[in-house]
């Protein structure tokens, strides 16, 4: 019986493994990089909803169930409208984002799809627009960890579950 709970513990029901609870160490070191990444984009000046709307496209793109969860929630907690969450998929389309938000996510876009070198070169001239070097930095920062989170959680094939009911 002991076996059969540690197999489901390390095999949901999906077959796969969340790399998190297999393998620890290597999350724990990921978590303390997100946290050094949190605090390079405080110091940079990012305030918390530009750098939850970069983790939320970034998630949108890599089609990450688990952390446009997490992330949706962050932004709301930090004062982000439904409004602008509803059409950041769309960003480019709308007037309702900043220049620097908007060089944030270009930013974050070519971070993300890192082949395309012209979509590079664009975002970075944007951004040299509005942005410093740290903030620059600290953007492209935050892109290259939430990737990374969105890696282990479709390869875990983490859940979302439902909220309990009040």
């Amino acid at each position: 019986m002991i076996e059969t709970v540690q197999a489901a513990r390390a095999h949901p029901a999906n077959g796969r493994i969340y790399l998190d609870k297999q393998s620890p160490a290597p999350y724990q070191a990921l978590v303390k990089a997100a946290d050094a990444v949190r605090a390079t984009a405080a110091e940079a000046g990012l305030d918390r909803i530009l750098v939850e709307l970069v983790n939320l496209r970034v998630s949108q793109l890599n089609g990450c169930a688990s952390c446009l969860d997490v992330h949706t929630r962050a932004a709301l907690r930090a004062g982000e409208t439904t409004r602008r969450l509803g059409v950041l998929a769309a960003w480019r389309d709308t007037e309702l984002f900043t220049a620097r938000e908007r060089a944030s996510l270009a930013l974050a876009e070519a971070a993300t799809h890192p082949a395309d070198a012209l979509a590079q070169e664009r975002a970075y001239a944007q951004a040299r627009e509005v942005l410093d070097d740290d903030e620059i930095s600290a953007v492209l920062w935050t892109a290259i960890t939430i990737n990374a989170f969105n890696r282990v959680s479709i390869l875990s094939k983490h859940p979302v579950r439902p909220t309990p009911a009040r």
